[in-house]
């Protein structure tokens, strides 16, 4: 069993990278936007035809990976519930303290419109700020806490 799971992993990474590499390959070397198609500001720079492409496989690629990611853990849950359901019931409290630095940088975020020349979509309101906003402080915050782990757990292996 074990053996068929690794080659269907190893079958669909390697489709994968395939898929990448085409789109890749399609992006660096597939020509550039015409300049009355050309959506940045200034049109005397560069903009790969195939960019559209590239940017709905990443969108892809990350569908998947959150996908994946939100099985697994839930079959790491329900197996783990099976054998010690309070080892399991442990075990979220990792969730609940990302569901608090969410909800907290959520809050320090602002919803005050910014001003930028030249902008006119729509995009510049309260939801989209602060949702910007609590991403980057939920990065900070897991950064330093990785910083600060890594510096504990370096110590405590010192002194022991």
């Amino acid at each position: 069993m074990k053996i068929r799971i690794q080659k269907v992993s190893g079958t669909v990474l390697y489709v994968m990278l395939a898929i990448t590499l085409v789109i890749l390959g399609m992006f660096f070397f597939g020509g550039e936007t015409p300049v009355d198609q050309r959506l940045v500001a200034d049109t005397s720079m560069s903009e790969p035809a195939q960019t559209d492409s590239l940017i709905y496989w990443t969108y892809v690629l990350f569908a998947i990976a959150v996908v994946i990611t939100i099985a697994a853990a839930v079959y790491q849950f329900v197996t783990g519930f099976i054998d010690s359901p309070m080892t399991a019931i442990k075990s979220l409290i990792g969730l609940i303290l990302i569901v608090v630095v969410l909800i907290v940088s959520w809050a320090m975020g602002s919803d005050q419109p910014l001003v930028m020349p030249g902008y006119s979509g729509t995009e510049n309101v309260p939801f989209w700020l602060k949702l910007t906003d609590m991403f980057l402080y939920t990065i900070y915050i897991l950064m330093g806490a990785m910083i600060l782990l890594i510096l504990g757990f370096g110590l405590a292996k010192k002194f022991k």
